[in-house]
């Protein structure tokens, strides 16, 4: 399949270069930092434990697959186009994000703010989308907890809420009709519970492949919930709430027959279009020839998130 971006696939980083640079970053210090490519974020932090519940038999996707197959709707429905349409789109340090809902700390945010207030690291994680596809990714970013303890939700706060910039001069996709009778409701919201929020796994991605976030991969803040579907991973993140009630997030909301809340990766529920009881991994070939592989309950973090759902049924709430 033809990619729509020019960028070429050797002008970027090889699996195994990121996995020498990596490797070398792991014999320093823990905690040490290290000035990668970061663009204007600034140095980047390695910690440990890594939790990417990451099988080295896994083969990474490869930087130009990440960035170059993308379903970011508000750019196109297409997936090779968000990454030639937002060429421009590269929000810097003064990105903000409002703070809301049932938190001690509320107010307007930009990114250089937040980014004090954690310790960035680099996790691998595999992304599993509805359509039956996925991919292994190399993510840098912080654990989403740390942003949570920093602004201190009150006891009334049982879920989180995240929205997306609205704007369609920078997201023609969000324009009236772009979507026909499918048009979803902008802009794009997300939710999940405190629980989830709080796992070690809930992850807020600034970079891939050590390099800062691309526009088409949802910068400069995106959710990662790698347990999860990928529509799940809200991007470019202007909003995030605490609230007593459920969310309603816009897939739920536009089809809920087909999009549950959870949205939890289950091999077992089929979702009216695409069956999930194995995907497409995309690694460096042709989409058209990927070889199919069985699907894991939670994407295979089960020991990490299951009992988050201990005595709920999940054909029921999926």
């Amino acid at each position: 399949m033809a990619y729509c971006g020019d960028e070429k696939e050797s002008s970027v980083t090889p699996e195994q270069v990121f996995w020498n640079r990596r490797n070398f970053i792991k014999q320093l210090s823990i905690g040490a930092v290290y000035a990668g490519a970061t663009g204007s974020q600034g140095v980047w932090a390695q910690s440990a434990p890594d939790y990417s519940g990451h099988d080295l038999k896994d083969q990474l996707s490869s930087e130009f697959v990440v960035t170059h197959h993308n379903n970011f709707y508000e750019f196109s429905t297409d997936k090779q186009k968000p990454a030639k349409m937002a060429k421009s789109f590269q929000p810097g340090n003064d990105w903000q994000v409002e703070i809301s809902g049932e938190v001690e700390k509320a107010g307007r945010f930009t990114l250089e703010n937040i980014l004090k207030w954690v310790e960035q690291e680099e996790r691998i994680y595999r992304l599993r989308c509805v359509e039956a596809w996925s991919m292994v990714v190399p993510w840098t970013g912080f654990q989403l907890s740390q942003l949570i303890k920093h602004v201190q939700p009150t006891s009334k706060a049982r879920y989180v809420e995240f929205k997306t910039l609205r704007d369609p001069k920078v997201f023609p996709g969000q324009k009236r009709g772009t979507f026909g009778m499918y048009s979803l409701p902008w802009p794009y919201t997300e939710g999940v519970t405190m629980q989830e929020a709080l796992n070690p796994l809930a992850f807020i991605a600034t970079g891939v492949y050590g390099k800062k976030l691309p526009g088409q991969n949802g910068a400069p803040l995106r959710l990662v919930l790698p347990w999860k579907y990928g529509f799940k991973s809200i991007k470019s993140i202007v909003s995030i709430k605490f609230t007593e009630k459920q969310p309603i997030s816009t897939w739920n909301k536009r089809l809920p027959n087909e999009y549950g809340f959870y949205a939890n990766v289950n091999p077992k529920v089929d979702h009216p279009r695409w069956s999930q009881a194995t995907e497409r991994r995309i690694t460096n070939e042709s989409f058209l020839g990927v070889k199919k592989i069985p699907t894991q309950m939670f994407n295979g973090y089960g020991n990490e998130v299951a009992h988050l759902y201990k005595g709920l049924d999940l054909t029921k709430y999926f």
